[in-house]
């Protein structure tokens, strides 16, 4: 956690000095995911149909490359919108930072990477990680805290019978891994059902199934924001509800189509590989209120994980006032 606020403070210094002399339009949503997977589908469903647009909303999106960075950029006025783990907030809150960043509506609800071999097995067993290798993602990262939940589940604990590397970076995992490093890895869609379609290695299970529902990834923004926006923010969450109600009734290869744009490199093939891996783990939220059970099991994996010494108070960090009036007005 010391790292984290440590990284954040120098990239907002970062983020503030690019800011200086920076305006933008009234209508623009500056939205900073944690990383591109098809993981977010419904957001890149909601861009792509032009559902924000109807809502009156333009998304200028940018990538973090991890939580930290993506929080960096929030809370220094780089990005309106973060869309990351909630474990982010957590780690502010706990430090007692005043306004801190809010969540006000959930995206996904399982871990949405996928552990990938070197051999194709159809029986696999947890337990078979024993004695192994694996790129888990950056220490203190809900990935890497989720996998080490999955695995103490099954009798494994990193550094006794089973060895989690930590040391490379999350945007980098997949290259390490076809490079030759570790036994598995664990990535996002539509990475892992490449490398499986060229042969570099196979999908054995999903960490989300493993661990089970859990806030994995949600929208936040700092107090003021939402304040000041509050219609921008609900239309903003419309947008997203109508991307998931397009992505789960729709024909997942005419799904695919719609993400094509978004995802330069990648097959249809690919992208309907991807969104099948997560239709079947039941990955995104009808729903977008944040649960506090969820929110309370996702404390306990960060405590399992040596990241959380003491919960946070679920209603210092949640906020769903906006998805419940959201709701409300759908009915």
């Amino acid at each position: 956690m010391k790292k984290f606020l440590s990284l954040l403070l120098i990239f907002c210094a970062g983020f503030s000095i690019m800011l200086a002399g920076c305006g933008k339009k009234d209508n623009v949503i500056r939205l900073n995911e944690v990383t591109h997977s098809i993981f977010y589908a419904p957001l890149y469903a909601a861009i792509n149909k032009g559902y924000f647009e109807e809502y009156g909303i333009e998304i200028e999106l940018t990538n973090g490359g991890g939580a930290d960075k993506s929080m960096a950029a929030l809370v220094s006025g780089g990005a309106d919108i973060g869309l990351m783990g909630p474990e982010a907030c957590i780690y502010v809150a706990a430090q007692g930072k005043k306004d801190m960043p809010k969540i006000f509506a959930q995206l996904t609800k399982r871990d949405g990477s996928f552990l990938v071999g070197r051999e194709d097995v159809d029986d696999f067993d947890w337990k078979d990680l024993e004695g192994k290798e694996i790129l888990g993602g950056r220490r203190g990262g809900v990935p890497a805290m989720a996998l080490e939940y999955a695995l103490k589940q099954n009798g494994l604990i990193n550094g006794e019978n089973v060895t989690i590397n930590y040391d490379v970076e999350f945007n980098s995992m997949a290259a390490a891994f076809q490079s030759g490093v570790a036994d598995y890895v664990t990535i996002f869609e539509p990475t892992a059902s490449e490398i499986e379609a060229n042969n570099r290695g196979y999908i054995v299970a999903s960490v989300g199934e493993e661990v089970g529902e859990v806030p994995f990834t949600a929208f936040m923004a700092s107090e003021n924001y939402l304040k000041n926006n509050k219609d921008k923010i609900k239309n903003f969450i419309k947008a997203v509800m109508k991307g998931y109600e397009y992505v789960v009734s729709t024909d997942v290869t005419e799904v695919a189509r719609t993400l094509l744009p978004s995802f330069n490199g990648s097959s249809l093939e690919s992208i309907v590989a991807s969104l099948n891996s997560y239709i079947r783990i039941d990955a995104w939220v009808s729903n977008p209120i944040m649960q506090k059970s969820s929110f309370e099991l996702l404390q306990t994996i960060m405590k399992n994980a040596g990241e959380l010494r003491e919960n946070v108070s679920y209603e210092s960090i949640v906020d769903n006032s906006f998805a419940e009036e959201v709701l409300n007005e759908l009915k």
